[in-house]
């Protein structure tokens, strides 16, 4: 018996000691950011645990003679099988959660650009488009392409075109609030979703973003953008509709000489038509 509990008390050590790894792991992990102070107080627990095992070993080392002496080491034993099960099971779930998160990022993001994609634009819209209408807050979109873009990849090659995407994508970045959303339209487009904006606030935030990329030096040839801007209105009935408000003023600006931000307006689209 003597032996038996010698080896309980071994392993027990051992365990709590292993047990410190997926601790160590999990203070480093990106997702226990703000709650690494309790898994450092898990591991001044252990080491007290330890110290018990350490001083009940020292007392009672092979003085072991009747049945009832094998329920502290046994005790001792599941407690520290416990601690490396618990340990081993947080490790393994916060991976688990951080590998869900980039693969929902990734879901999301356009991986050339770093930011939103199409599928998030469409679903966000639709959110932020039901929250204006429900609680009467102003919101305003934007459609940014840049002009002449085709010439760009003609003139210097694709891998110098996405460096111009990229450039142009921090310089709207630098623009922007924390709470406006940036999306990759497509292609050389973008859409740019602002929140609690009139469509007089958006016009100026189109224009700062349009000379922003007017005059930028990061290009191999001169770049323009051309802006649509849309704002909600009691006339507009759904996401999509302002979506293609926010299209027609862009092809509006266009049709005006690029290099310009046109606001949507019914007069101006049914020039457009005619």
């Amino acid at each position: 018996m003597n032996l038996l509990i010698a080896m309980m008390l071994s392993l027990g050590c051992f365990f709590l000691l292993v047990s410190l790894f997926p601790v160590a792991k999990i203070i480093s992990h990106p997702g226990a950011k703000g709650v690494e102070n309790y898994w450092r107080l898990l591991i001044v627990l252990i080491f007290l645990f330890l110290c018990g095992y350490l001083a009940y070993t020292s007392f009672f080392w092979w003085s072991y003679s009747r049945l009832i002496d094998l329920i502290v080491p046994t005790i001792f034993f599941f407690g520290a099988v416990f601690v490396l099960l618990v340990t081993s099971l947080a490790l393994k779930t916060a991976q688990e959660l951080q590998h869900t998160f980039q693969l929902e990022h990734a879901s999301i993001t356009d991986s050339l650009l770093g930011i939103y994609n199409r599928s998030y634009l469409d679903r966000r819209l639709l959110e932020e488009f039901s929250s204006a209408r429900r609680y009467g807050h102003e919101l305003s979109v934007l459609m940014i392409d840049i002009d002449h873009f085709k010439a760009v990849n003609d003139n210097w090659g694709h891998q110098v075109g996405d460096q111009v995407l990229q450039n142009v994508t921090r310089m709207i970045k630098s623009r922007l609030r924390e709470t406006d959303i940036l999306c990759r339209y497509g292609g050389e487009e973008f859409f740019l979703i602002l929140p609690h904006t009139s469509g007089s606030a958006a016009m100026v935030k189109a224009e700062q973003i349009r000379s922003e990329i007017e005059g930028g030096k990061d290009y191999p040839q001169a770049l323009t953008v051309s802006i649509g801007v849309a704002a909600v209105t009691s006339q507009i009935s759904s996401a999509e509709d302002l979506a293609w408000q926010a299209d027609m003023a862009l092809y509006r600006a266009k049709q005006a000489g690029r290099n310009r931000t046109e606001f949507f307006s019914q007069e101006k689209c049914r020039q457009l038509k005619s």
